[in-house]
């Protein structure tokens, strides 16, 4: 592990030699790579730093025992190499899991999709639900949320909501967040008192970059037409909504956002250039569906990761048979300790398969 440990290092000091190189500087794409690939080598080199003193206090300690005549200086040696022995060995397992390779999109922002899937009303409602777990949770992170687009249902909550987030690898944590969620409850909408199972999906996406996606101007129809819905006088009157039809592959996005055609037309192009990096990245997620139970493909839809039972205050993470106890503050936001069981399983996981 020394030796790769090592090589990482040299990686780590010869990309910090090109970035200060003025070809490179003045390349934006390669910059911008290099930067990307020498802050995910930090934390890396920092265990590294910290692994080879601790080597270094072991020898010394050996030293000690091996030459001190002295008893109480050998004691005291004996006890320390126990204490760093102990800690090499923690040591050693972090840096194995630092060193499998991870998701490269973990570090990206997040496009979220949420649909009413079965039940009507309810199952609005409860995708409603999802989007503000979601919204009090990126409040904790301190991540920004930003609303896309949307469908009201007709009994409140939503048919559909799109949001981007923005934040600290948003993607790494979000990204268990991928499948069908089913509730369990009385509806609102039921006079009887029966409890009905709903379900609503949710469909989490790296935001795909500029340099992820080669997006061709000639190969975008732009429509532009009147925005509906709230946004004062502008409303009817103002081409503002933006449409985007990626003419290879007939992907379109139409968003409007009040009365801003500029800021439609951004929004539009990072959901299409996310669409289109969608498009790849479902042959790497098809992939590692098939060896990770954590991780859901997008394009099985109909994959039940969660089931949240009111009557009983209980959620349970199939994927993982993880049942909690705490429904009404999960549905506050408090969803971090579960994120946290699902990363712990799937670095089981790609160690797993790292050693096979």
């Amino acid at each position: 592990m020394l030796d790769k440990l090592q090589a990482i290092y040299k990686r780590y000091l010869d990309i910090e030699k090109q970035m200060n190189e003025p070809a490179v500087m003045a390349d934006m794409k390669a910059y911008i790579k290099l930067s990307k690939d020498y802050k995910e080598l930090q934390p890396i080199i920092v265990a590294y730093k910290e692994y080879e003193t601790v080597l270094a206090n072991i020898e010394s300690a050996k030293e000690i025992l091996y030459n001190e005549k002295d008893e109480e200086f050998r004691a005291m040696a004996k006890e320390e190499l126990n204490t760093l022995t102990e800690t090499r060995d923690t040591m050693e397992e972090d840096i194995r899991l630092m060193l499998i390779p991870s998701d490269p999109q973990d570090g990206k922002n997040a496009v979220v999709e949420i649909r009413a899937g079965t039940g009507g009303d309810e199952a609005s409602i409860f995708a409603g639900d999802l989007y503000r777990m979601y919204t009090k949770y990126c409040e904790t992170k301190g991540w920004k949320i930003e609303l896309v687009d949307f469908t009201d249902g007709t009994a409140g909550g939503y048919k559909e909501i799109i949001v981007n987030i923005s934040g600290e690898n948003v993607y790494g944590q979000m990204k268990y967040e991928s499948g069908v969620h089913r509730v369990q409850r009385v509806p609102q909408t039921e006079t009887q008192g029966r409890v009905h199972t709903s379900a609503a999906s949710v469909v989490v996406l790296p935001e795909a970059d500029e340099f992820d996606i080669d997006l061709k101007p000639s190969d975008i129809r732009k429509d532009l037409y009147c925005s509906s819905g709230p946004g004062g006088q502008s409303v009817n009157t103002t081409y503002s909504a933006v449409r985007l039809t990626h003419i290879p592959t007939g992907i379109t996005v139409a968003i409007q956002d009040q009365k801003s055609q500029l800021k439609n037309y951004d929004k539009a192009l990072t959901i299409l250039r996310t669409r289109l990096f969608e498009l790849e990245y479902q042959k790497y997620l098809d992939e590692i569906s098939k060896k990770r139970k954590t991780m859901v493909s997008t394009g099985d839809r109909s994959a039940k990761i969660r089931t949240y039972n009111y009557p009983q205050s209980r959620i349970t993470d199939h994927r993982i048979n993880l049942t909690v106890y705490n429904l009404p503050t999960f549905m506050d936001g408090d969803i971090q300790d579960m994120i946290d069981a699902l990363q712990l399983a799937e670095n089981a996981e790609r160690l797993k398969e790292a050693v096979g």
